[in-house]
């Protein structure tokens, strides 16, 4: 370079051919800082950046060498089709749940304003996919996290229709079934008069403790409660299958994801809870993702 010239434009070829990520991680976050579309980084690879982009490119691969979720930095994540909003308040929505969200869309579709409860809620993933595909279904969601209720609020408020026919989704906080008498009173009267719910699903903290992967990799930046109950994995879904029989109409179906070795205990569970047709389903991967039965 001779005096006085100026260096070499950075150009989107340039910064992902020196990133130490991934590519596809490094595409997202690029587009992310450029606010293009993907397509873009493509049709527009040689163009010359604007430094402000480029510095921006460089914190946000920063982060994510460090080891923060590519969800977090950008702060959205599809699920379902919707991108939802995600903040460290809240698990990271996963491909592998959209399995129970597709079990309780056929558990409740022959049933016209079905009533559903989603338990542990989180970013409201799977409240506000059902509510989505089911605009006439009555959604409740429980978590006890005040910050994740706001999450999953935001969520709702953004991506549902606010004319559909089955209404907002109802937030109330606390623990599990305890929601409905701990909830302010304006929640409760929101509430179903006998408690009783044509379908309750759940996604809750199933991992157990000591697991090296509450160690490694996105979940390091979750909430430690939402993925582990500090035992053996199994207490969440006791509580909820043991607690489901008042709040669960006749012929009503629950249905729980779990880890990729608890199926079988979790069968067990529900056998002893009295559900009929007991079973557990696989996801893409051929895991038993998430099992279920009907209150009978």
């Amino acid at each position: 370079m001779t005096s006085g010239s100026l260096p070499p434009a950075i150009t989107v070829s340039a910064l992902l051919r020196a990133t130490p990520l991934e590519t596809l991680d490094a595409r997202v976050l690029l587009a992310h800082a450029l606010g293009w579309r993907r397509t873009e980084l493509i049709t527009r690879n040689d163009e010359p950046l604007d430094p402000n982009a480029v510095d921006a490119f460089r914190s946000l691969e920063a982060r994510r060498v460090a080891g923060e979720p590519i969800a977090q930095i950008v702060g959205v994540r599809e699920f379902y089709g919707l991108d939802f909003e995600v903040t460290p308040d809240v698990l990271i929505p996963r491909p592998e749940t959209e399995l129970l969200v597709e079990t309780a869309l056929a558990a409740i579709g022959s049933v016209p304003r079905a009533r559903v409860l989603d338990l542990g809620t989180g970013s409201g993933a799977i409240a506000v996919a059902i509510a989505s595909a089911r605009p006439d279904a009555r959604v409740w969601a429980v978590d006890r996290s005040a910050a994740a209720i706001a999450v999953a609020a935001r969520n709702a408020a953004r991506l549902l229709d606010p004319r559909r026919p089955g209404g907002s989704i109802a937030w109330l906080q606390g623990d599990w079934y305890g929601a409905f008498d701990a909830g302010p009173s304006s929640a409760r009267a929101s509430v179903p008069a006998l408690l009783e719910f044509d379908l309750i699903v759940s996604n809750p903290p199933y991992i157990a403790s000591g697991d090296p992967h509450l160690d490694e990799g996105d979940l390091r930046f979750e909430p430690r409660g939402a993925l582990t109950d500090e035992s053996d994995g199994l207490t969440a879904i006791r509580a909820i299958v043991t607690g489901s029989g008042p709040f669960l109409a006749n012929g009503a179906s629950l249905w729980i994801e779990h880890g990729y070795d608890q199926a079988a205990e979790v069968r067990a569970l529900f056998a002893a809870a009295g559900f009929a047709d007991v079973r557990s389903l696989q996801d893409l991967a051929g895991i038993e993702r998430t099992t279920g039965g009907r209150r009978v």
